[in-house]
């Protein structure tokens, strides 16, 4: 890595902020145009050399821009033109990223599917997109679900290797190249985790998807020592997000093509990151057993998006690295108060976001100091127009009282791809719905109890899955290293009753089911919660499902157990 710095200097960084026209769709060609660093590498790729040992290769914002327009001539000798959408299912890391910039490149609209989507879904999923033409890094599945449909086969479906490989011709580029975007251009589609089903195409818009990232210019870390590893799938919207802050910041950035703790803590040893940013999932494997800290020796803050992390997790990470004298608290605050000086441990910056919402919306941070406050995930940052808790009408209700959580902000979705039926299932009274439900206490801060389609109706009335997650990992934390609650039908008359499915800590791996219940009910009655009907110890992986990106596919749980208290 370059002892010269890549990083905007900071008037460059207060420009971009106001820059007319900068949006989701041409943040590389301001970027090039703004930091006079553009020619010291700073996003790493990773791969193990013959020994096994890991390599870094920097690359440049001119290197970045010279990949994408290799692409974008392969694209558009390939009739790829304005508004057409293009299926790109390539393996995670950087490489699904130059496919995204290329087709901006174009006007083209990107859909970013992640590969490891299962092969049915991932099919009537491009069809509903209309897909004109697919990239993908394995067409063997895409050919035989085309080959018994041949009528909506797209134009072209090539492995990306074809592309990588094409021999560009800058002529091919015509004047029109890069793109000029309007604010209300579609510049990508990204699609949901399905965890509550089939997956939906979330549209993110050119202006769109660049609103309330604005602050990020000054606040978000950036001294010339910060090194930040995105550990968030880049086909989605987490992924593309801090690697559109990389870009416009010059931040040494490496840029993961895996989430798993087996490759992530080498490449952490060699990197020697400040920030981590990633979905809960990585977390809950640094958190587990002994700590990386060799690899998280400088780190002094943990970004977490999408899913709000657990205490139990985040108490382990926070005792890692060190925050420095001077360090600007990150963008999810709405100060800029810096640090007395260097303090042991860490901070944990938990943002509930999604792609819809553009963005983190509501920021908590916990630092080694912080007393406990389950589930709280802080305050509306100050992109948020206005946020409630809201009544089936779309009403609000009063603080402490259990309701929807609604946004009103620019930075949320135009709405999904081909179905204004589901974005007006999100619209209420001018709120976007974002498909959770939470209370909000009389100092403004939000408390994320659960998705609206895991809430568990019991006869006695709701039950809400993440306050229980959340006691039986912080609290039965030798024996539960992740866990995971759902509803499940009782016996006629009981309604659905509280399941929860357990990843035991290696210790204790021989806990049976009964043992596993009545450690966790005891903890739950001491907190004041609802007590379970059933554990399931998970036995390997399989028993816990995970989808794409990493999250807990409660609906298969749901599937799963659906009988286990018939008797």
């Amino acid at each position: 890595m370059s002892e010269t710095t890549s990083i905007a200097p900071l008037e460059v960084r207060r420009r971009l902020m106001t820059e007319p026209g900068l949006g989701a769709g041409n943040f590389l060609d301001h970027a090039l145009a703004a930091n006079p660093n553009r020619d010291v590498p700073f996003v790493y790729s990773h791969h193990n050399d013959h020994l096994g040992r890991v390599v870094l290769r920097g690359h440049s914002l001119t290197d970045l821009a010279a990949l994408r327009d290799r692409y974008a001539t392969w694209y558009r000798a390939n009739g790829v033109r304005p508004g057409e959408p293009v299926g790109v299912v390539v393996g995670e890391g950087l490489e699904p990223l130059i496919h995204f910039l290329a087709l901006t490149a174009l006007g083209a609209i990107p859909a970013m599917v992640n590969d490891a989507m299962r092969p049915d879904v991932m099919v009537r999923y491009l069809e509903h997109v209309g897909a004109v033409g697919i990239v993908a890094d394995d067409t063997t599945r895409l050919q035989a679900a085309y080959r018994s449909n041949p009528r909506n086969r797209p134009r072209f479906l090539a492995l990306s290797s074809e592309v990588r490989a094409h021999d560009a011709d800058p002529a091919v580029l015509a004047g029109d190249y890069p793109y000029r975007h309007s604010p209300d251009d579609v510049v990508a589609l990204i699609h949901s985790s399905g965890t509550t089903g089939i997956p939906k195409s979330t549209i993110l818009g050119h202006l769109q998807f660049w609103d309330g990232k604005q602050p990020r210019m000054t606040r978000f870390p950036a001294e010339p020592y910060d090194r930040l590893m995105s550990l968030m799938p880049h086909t989605h919207a987490g992924g593309l997000s801090y690697f559109l802050t990389a870009v416009l910041l010059g931040l040494p950035t490496v840029v993961m093509a895996d989430w798993r703790r087996v490759a992530v803590e080498p490449v952490m040893e060699v990197f020697q990151p400040t920030m981590v940013a990633s979905f809960p999932r990585t977390f809950v494997e640094l958190a587990t057993g002994d700590l990386p800290v060799k690899g998280a020796a400088k780190v002094h803050s943990w970004f977490n998006t999408g899913d709000s992390a657990h205490h139990g997790h985040i108490r382990r990470l926070v005792q890692l690295g060190e925050r420095p004298a001077g360090l600007i608290k990150p963008w999810l605050l709405p100060s800029g108060a810096a640090s007395d000086g260097p303090l042991p441990g860490s901070q944990f910056v938990d943002g509930l976001g999604s792609s819809e919402m553009g963005m983190a919306l509501f920021g908590q941070v916990t630092t080694p100091e912080t007393p406990r406050n389950d589930r709280c995930v802080g305050k509306a940052q100050e992109v948020v127009t206005r946020a409630a808790v809201l009544d089936e009408d779309g009403n609000e209700v009063p603080d402490g009282t259990v309701g929807l959580l609604g946004v009103v902000t620019p930075s949320r979705t135009p709405g999904y791809w081909n179905d204004p039926r589901l974005t007006s299932s999100f619209e209420l009274n001018g709120y976007w719905l974002t498909g959770d439900v939470a209370r909000r206490d009389g100092e403004g801060n939000f408390y994320h109890l659960d998705r609206t389609v895991d809430v568990i109706d019991t006869a006695q009335g709701p039950v809400y899955s993440l306050p229980i997650e959340e006691v039986l990992i912080a609290d039965c934390a030798d024996l539960v290293q992740d866990c995971s609650v759902v509803g499940v039908p009782g016996r006629p008359g009981e309604g659905q009753r509280p399941v929860a499915v357990v990843l035991p800590q290696a210790e204790a791996a021989g806990v049976t089911d009964d043992e596993a219940l009545e450690r966790a009910n005891k903890a739950l009655a001491d907190a004041g919660l609802t007590t379970l009907a059933a554990v399931v110890v998970a036995r390997d992986e399989a028993d816990l499902p995970l989808g794409p990106t990493g999250k807990v596919l409660k609906r298969e749980l749901r599937t799963r157990h659906a009988t286990l208290l018939a008797g």
